[in-house]
C-alpha cells in the first residue's frame, strides 16, 4: 500500500460531477421537484412494466404452454431463458437507436416490437414460430429497458435522480404482478386458448407507452443539446424546472457535461476497461462483481419457474397456483419500498448482509420442504416468500447501486455496460439451466445449490465490497487507489479535467447569471432527506 502523502498528493479536488442543475452549492436547498417531472418519469417508468409482465405472464403461463405444445423441459428452458438473451442484443442495439431517433423514438420503437412479440406468441401454432415471437419480445424489452433509467436521470435535478430512478424497479415488479394476474382472468378458458391471450394481453402496456412517448413525453434536453437544438432543450427544460429557474444555465452544463464525455472517449477508449492497472482492476471486480451476483442467487430462475415450483410442492390447482403467484409478486414489491428506506439510512452493507442471509435461510426451509416426505405446500409457500422478501431488501434494488457509485467516471459508462451484460448473462445460465439441473439434483438440491451460492455471494460483499453510502466519487476513486498502492485512477480522472476546453468567459457570465437567479431559486425549494441523492437502479 502506498503512502497516505503521495496518495493525498494525487487526490482530485472536491467536484459536483453528476450533481449539476442547480443542485449544489454553498448549503443551499436542492432544487424542487415539478410535477411535470414527476409525471413524465412515470411514463418512462411505465415501459418496465413491460420485462416485468413477460417475467410474470411466462411463470403463470408455462406449465399451460408445456402441455399446450407437448415442449419437452428443454425448450421450456430455451423459450424461459431466451428472452434474456434476446434482451442483451437489445440493450446493444439501445444506444445507435436512443442517438439517432431520440429517446421518444427509441421507446416507441420498442414498443413496437415488444407488440410484434406477443402477437406473433399468442399466434405460435409451433415451436419456431414461438422462438420468433420470443425474439421480438426480447429486443423490445432489452432496448425499453436500458432507456428507462437514462430518459429519467436526463429529465431529473440530481437530488431526485436516485428516487426517480427506482422507479424503473417498482413498475418492472408492478408488470411482474400484472403477468400472474393474468391467469386469474383467464381462469376459466381451456389451457390451449388461455395462455394465448395471456400473452396477447400484454400488447395493452406498449400500446399505451407509444401513445405517452407521442402526445404526453417531451424529448430529453440532452439529447436535443447533443443535437444543437438548444432552443427545444430550453423550452423542455421550463417545464421540468420551478417558474423563473435559470435554464440557460442547465443547458451550458450539459453541453460541458456531454463535451467531457467526448474527451474520456477519445484519451481512454477502452484500454482502462480491457487492460486495468490493479486499481481499476479492483473496481471492475467489485461493481461488475455485484452486478453479476444479482442474478447467480437464482430470482430469475425462480420467478420464471414459480409456477413448477409451485406445483411441484404439491399445489397443483390452475386457480391456487396463480393466487399462490400473485401473493409472492405483491409480496416482492411491498418490500421494494421497505429496501429502499433502509438502504438510504442505514447503508448499503448491512442491508446486503440482512438480504442474503434472510435468503440463505429461506432456501435452506425450502429445500428442507421437498426432501420431506410430508404435506410441504404451505411451508413452500411460506419458504418463497421470505426469499423474495430479503431479495426486495437488498439485492434486488441494491445490486445496482454498487456498480453506479464505484465505477470512476472516466470508465462509468463502458463499465455499466459490461455489468449489465454479464448481469443479463447469468441470467440467461441461470434460467436456460432450472429444469435439468433441477430434475438432475432433485429440486431440494438445487435450492441448497443456491443457498451455497447466496453464502459465496455475502462473502464476496464482505470482503470486496465498500459501504459507498454518502460518499462522493473522488473518494470512492481514492479509496481504491489506497488498497492497491495505485494512483492510476486519479491520474486518469485529472488527465480528463485537464483535458476539458472550458471557456472562462461562458463559465463567469453563467456564474453571474446563476448569482442573479438563486434568491428566487431558492423560495421553490423543498427539505430532501441526506439520503436522497442516491443513484437508482442501473443509473
Amino acid at each position: 500500500m502506498t503512502d497516505n502523502a503521495g496518495v493525498a498528493g494525487a487526490r482530485l479536488e472536491q467536484t459536483h460531477e453528476g450533481e449539476f442543475h442547480g443542485d449544489h452549492g454553498d448549503g443551499s436547498v436542492p432544487v424542487a421537484i415539478t410535477s411535470k417531472t414527476r409525471l413524465f418519469a412515470f411514463c418512462a417508468a411505465l415501459n418496465s412494466c413491460n420485462l416485468g409482465y413477460d417475467i410474470g405472464v411466462s411463470s403463470e403461463a408455462g406449465m399451460l404452454l408445456k402441455d399446450s405444445m407437448m415442449l419437452s423441459d428443454t425448450q421450456v428452458e430455451i423459450f424461459m431463458g431466451s428472452l434474456n438473451l434476446f434482451a442483451m442484443v437489445g440493450a446493444l442495439l439501445s444506444h445507435v437507436i436512443a442517438d439517432r431517433s431520440g429517446r421518444r423514438g427509441a421507446f416507441i420503437i420498442a414498443a413496437v416490437s415488444f407488440i410484434i412479440g406477443v402477437i406473433i406468441q399468442s399466434a405460435a401454432q409451433n415451436y419456431g414460430t414461438l422462438m420468433a415471437g420470443r425474439l421480438f419480445v426480447g429486443l423490445g424489452v432489452g432496448s425499453g429497458l436500458a432507456i428507462d433509467p437514462v430518459y429519467i436521470a436526463e429529465i431529473s435535478p440530481a437530488a431526485h435522480r436516485g428516487r426517480l430512478v427506482t422507479w424503473s424497479e417498482i413498475a418492472l415488479n408492478v408488470g411482474i404482478v400484472l403477468g400472474f394476474a393474468s391467469g386469474a382472468i383467464f381462469y376459466s378458458l381451456p389451457s390451449d386458448t388461455a395462455w394465448r391471450y395471456m400473452f396477447a394481453l400484454g400488447a395493452i402496456l406498449p400500446t399505451i407507452m407509444i401513445f405517452l412517448a407521442i402526445f404526453v413525453m417531451p424529448e430529453s434536453p440532452r439529447w436535443l443539446v447533443s443535437k444543437g437544438k438548444e432552443e427545444e432543450a430550453k423550452d423542455v427544460l421550463q417545464k421540468l424546472y420551478p417558474g423563473g429557474y435559470n435554464v440557460d444555465h442547465i443547458v451550458y452544463e450539459i453541453k460541458e457535461s456531454i463535451e467531457r464525455e467526448v474527451a474520456a472517449e477519445k484519451s481512454l477508449g477502452w484500454d482502462m476497461i480491457l487492460f486495468p492497472t490493479p486499481a481499476f482492476r479492483r473496481m471492475l471486480f467489485v461493481g461488475i462483481g455485484s452486478a453479476i451476483s444479482q442474478q447467480a442467487c437464482g430470482v430469475d430462475a425462480l420467478q420464471y419457474f414459480l409456477v413448477f415450483i409451485v406445483n411441484e410442492s404439491g399445489i397443483e390447482s390452475r386457480g391456487a397456483q396463480t393466487t399462490v403467484l400473485i401473493i409472492l409478486g405483491l409480496i416482492k414489491l411491498f418490500f421494494i419500498f421497505i429496501g429502499g428506506y433502509f438502504f438510504d439510512r442505514k447503508g448499503r452493507r448491512p442491508m446486503f448482509f440482512i438480504s442474503l442471509l434472510g435468503m440463505m435461510v429461506a432456501l435452506v426451509l425450502l429445500s428442507i420442504t421437498f426432501f420431506a416426505n410430508a404435506t410441504k405446500s404451505a411451508f413452500a409457500v411460506c419458504s418463497l416468500a421470505l426469499y423474495f422478501a430479503f431479495f426486495s431488501l437488498g439485492m434486488g434494488p441494491g445490486a445496482w447501486l454498487i456498480p453506479s457509485e464505484v465505477f470512476a467516471i472516466t470508465v462509468r459508462a463502458k463499465a455499466m455496460s459490461v455489468a449489465t451484460f454479464m448481469n443479463r448473462v447469468t441470467a440467461t445460465l441461470m434460467s436456460s439451466t432450472f429444469l435439468t439441473t433441477a430434475n438432475a439434483m432433485s429440486y431440494g438440491g438445487f435450492f441448497l445449490l443456491l443457498a451455497g451460492i447466496c453464502l459465496i455471494v455475502l462473502a464476496f460483499f464482505y470482503w470486496f465490497v465498500p459501504e459507498t453510502r454518502g460518499r462522493p466519487l473522488e473518494d470512492m476513486s481514492l479509496y481504491f487507489a489506497e488498497i492497491t498502492g495505485d494512483n492510476s485512477v486519479l491520474e486518469a480522472e485529472a488527465k480528463l479535467r485537464a483535458a476539458e476546453d472550458v471557456s472562462v468567459e461562458m463559465s463567469g457570465t453563467v456564474a453571474a447569471s446563476d448569482g442573479a437567479t438563486s434568491t428566487s431559486n431558492s423560495a421553490r425549494t423543498e427539505d430532501i432527506g441526506e439520503g436522497s441523492n442516491v443513484v437508482g437502479t442501473m443509473a
